[in-house]
């Protein structure tokens, strides 16, 4: 009887393939991990707004939110469109509209601390039929934010552009509105259309409507 001396089989040439094709997929994962991780510490977040509204209060979004993206080191664009291309003009004079705002509290910015702490229910209708109310609750928040120590418009929308935001006006609307651009800050990035803003805002990381 013939003695057996080796019970381990030889490598066949299927074995080895296998063998390399799981030390390939082993290589192929971690290199993959490896660039994935160097594409996203390279990779600058981008954030597109699309303001609207050209109130006081409505005005303040946009640039808070552009402001504070770009102090996170986010590329940020605003596209200014109708009623939000007059946050571009030179000479701002914003007022608020408690109007279309039902919930929008009024605060006095005098008196002692629990009255000034105290949310004023006033009606529509007072809001709508006294002469002057708008110009009174714009001043009243005006005074309330600098007492808080919040930025004015205009001061938010010079730190938005030191830090490097861009700020694009809607040139359907300047046309329309029959303005021209001799009217707004000479900063704009571009005069452009939805068309042009649109893409850039499909390929960003974040895209807001305010």
């Amino acid at each position: 009887m013939a003695t057996i001396t080796n019970l381990k089989p030889e490598p066949t040439a299927e074995f080895a393939t296998q063998t390399e094709r799981e030390k390939f997929d082993r290589w192929f994962d971690e290199r993959f991990e490896e660039k994935m991780r160097k594409r996203e510490a390279e990779h600058v977040p981008a954030l597109s707004i699309i303001a609207t509204k050209g109130t006081l209060d409505w005005a303040y979004p946009p640039f808070i939110l552009a402001s504070t993206g770009a102090a996170l080191g986010y590329e940020v664009n605003v596209f200014f469109t109708f009623y939000g291309l007059l946050l571009l003009k030179k000479k701002l004079d914003l007022e608020v509209t408690p109007v279309g705002n039902p919930a929008m509290p009024m605060k006095m910015p005098m008196g002692p601390e629990w009255f000034r702490g105290i949310d004023w229910p006033i009606p529509n209708a007072l809001k709508a039929n006294v002469p002057g109310f708008e110009r009174m609750a714009t001043s009243l928040m005006k005074k309330t934010f600098k007492q808080k120590g919040v930025a004015s418009i205009e001061e938010l929308r010079e730190l938005s552009l030191e830090a490097g935001v861009k700020l694009y006006a809607c040139q359907m609307t300047v046309d329309a509105f029959g303005f021209t651009r001799d009217d707004f800050i000479p900063e704009i990035s571009g005069w452009i259309g939805a068309a042009s803003f649109l893409p850039q805002a499909q390929k960003s990381d974040i895209t807001l409507f305010v």
